[in-house]
């Protein structure tokens, strides 16, 4: 295999992605259990609130069990850090997920063995191509009735463009799993003999698919299917190569069970050996190489209200090169501003501790006031930008009415939080007084109500807008000065003072646009 250089000391930045209720949570918490960052799975043992898994600590995520928020997990095993995170499955909430994954090197795709590849999954997936950004497979719940391997494996090699290379074959499906069988070592791995029949450790070594021990492992008709499948696997899947891995051209396919701990181990394994470490990133004038003694990094996501109690807002920064320490002053490009970083976070979910120092490829948090937002770039050498993480217009527009009107200043407040976190936009309309959110998905607007209420104190309803969809406008300064004086109806500014046209649907857009042709009518938003 492809020798790797590295950087010294070694780090796995890696994102986990799937369509909702496929097991990404419950992954991300055996990966933790696994990586020896908690000791128990509260999956399997726990009860009342001690179930929900560690990444998940917002209150919705909490009563809803999925994941709406992007969580930052840091856990170390055999000289490797591994920077794990957890991204919203729910597609409502894919502009989180597209800008947590600029902040990653390689991510895990989770595929439910019974439904396969869905939608949000192509999307997410999607994402990852336009960055090159290797993807490991793991297909999940082969302890449960589902799909053929074959046609598992096929469907990612079809609808996802990429060779694939499985690196375990599961031994019988459903209710005749009776364990997994690793092409790439020859050993067998069974479940215990306990009412749950969980991975227990028991792994089994054997010389390959013609010994005679696998007869004694597995029952016969399971060992004569076993023979078949890895047979035609070997013959029908390309080999293993790192190097069309890590160029985002081939996928490793690993089966498995999260809830059960089949695979997991096998999957941390594999992002230990082959994910790359740091890798490049695109930056104006130039890329940023985590090699480069300068420290760069980029603000990819704010978070408001972790800690409740304390009001606090905290950036999330992935560095790109250098080393980083503890009160290091950085300058915020565009602004000029020097910012000096006395409390850095190293993050275990919602649990914190004190960064002392950091190196490409880790995540740390910065707490924040206001002065940091998504898109910033952070550096103590030259002036350089890290580019690639829009605004996206939003699909769904609505009017904020509050049901206390004296609380319009928390409420304004509330509005800012979470626009800098990137949950929804705000827009300010030229005519009337009432504030527009928009957003990308219902869920959001869920969202949005319930953390005024829990988190602000505020009470708030959402009425529908005359409009549904929003773009970013530009041009020559007069004609852009004559288009808003004549729609001014329909003309807002973003929260920094951006020229918005919002629309009533897609017709009405389309005949600005052709009448208009001056103007540049924008889905995107690079951060100013």
């Amino acid at each position: 295999m492809a020798s790797r250089p590295t950087t010294r000391p070694d780090r796995r930045t890696f994102a986990i992605i799937s369509h909702p209720d496929a097991g990404k949570t419950t992954l991300t918490e055996k990966l933790l259990l696994f990586g020896g960052a908690i000791r128990a799975a509260g999956e399997v043992k726990a009860r009342g609130a001690a179930r929900r898994a560690r990444s998940d600590w917002m209150k919705i995520e909490q009563q809803r069990g999925i994941s709406v928020t992007s969580s930052v997990m840091t856990f170390e095993r055999e000289g490797l850090t591994f920077n794990l995170l957890d991204t919203p499955g729910h597609e409502d909430f894919s502009e989180d997920t597209y800008r947590t994954l600029t902040a990653v090197d390689s991510a895990v795709m989770v595929i439910d063995a019974a439904r396969g590849i869905e939608a949000q999954t192509r999307k997410l997936f999607e994402v990852c191509r336009l960055r090159s950004v290797p993807i490991i497979t793991f297909i999940n719940k082969v302890d449960r009735e589902g799909r053929s391997p074959f046609e598992l494996i096929d469907e990612v090699a079809d609808q996802l463009a990429l060779d694939v290379s499985p690196m375990n074959w599961p031994i019988g499906m459903g209710g005749q799993f009776e364990g997994l069988y690793s092409l790439e070592r020859c050993d067998v791995q069974r479940p215990s003999g306990e009412a749950d029949r969980s991975y227990d450790g028991d792994v089994t070594a054997t010389t390959g698919l013609d010994d005679a021990r696998l007869d004694t492992l597995i029952s016969a008709q399971a060992a004569a299917q076993l023979r078949e499948d890895a047979e035609l696997a070997g013959a029908g899947y390309a080999a293993f190569d790192e190097v069309a891995y890590q160029n985002g051209d081939l996928t490793p396919v690993f089966f498995g069970s999260a809830l059960k701990d089949f695979g997991v181990a096998d999957l941390i394994d594999a992002l230990a050996r082959f994910a790359p470490s740091p890798r490049p990133q695109p930056a104006e004038p130039a890329p940023v190489s985590p090699d480069d003694p300068a420290v760069t990094g980029f603000i990819f996501k704010v978070q408001a209200n972790m800690n409740p109690m304390h009001r606090d807002r905290v950036a999330f920064m992935r560095l790109c090169s250098g080393k980083f320490r503890r009160g290091m002053k950085l300058n915020q490009v565009g602004t000029g501003k020097a910012i000096a970083v006395h409390s850095p976070i190293l993050f275990f979910a919602q649990n914190r501790e004190t960064a002392e120092e950091a190196f490409p490829g880790d995540i740390i948090g910065i707490p924040n006031h206001g002065t940091l937002r998504v898109g910033d770039t952070l550096t103590d050498g030259p002036a350089r930008t890290i580019t690639g993480l829009p605004n996206f217009a939003p699909e769904q527009l609505r009017r904020v009415v509050l049901k206390d009107p004296t609380k319009t200043k928390q409420l304004r407040k509330a509005l800012d939080d979470l626009a800098e976190e990137g949950i929804i936009q705000v827009f300010y309309p030229e005519v009337g007084g009432q504030w527009i959110v928009g957003v990308v998905g219902q869920l959001q607007l869920e969202v949005l109500i319930s953390r005024l209420e829990v988190e602000y104190k505020v009470d708030a309803m959402l009425e529908p807008s005359p409009w549904n969809t929003a773009r970013w406008i530009a041009g020559e300064a007069d004609v852009l000065k004559t288009f808003i004086a004549d729609h001014r109806a329909a003309i807002a500014t973003d929260r920094d003072g951006r020229a918005v046209f919002m629309a009533k649907d897609n017709w009405e857009l389309s005949y600005v646009e052709e009448r208009n042709r001056s103007l540049r009518f924008s889905a995107t938003k690079e951060r100013a």
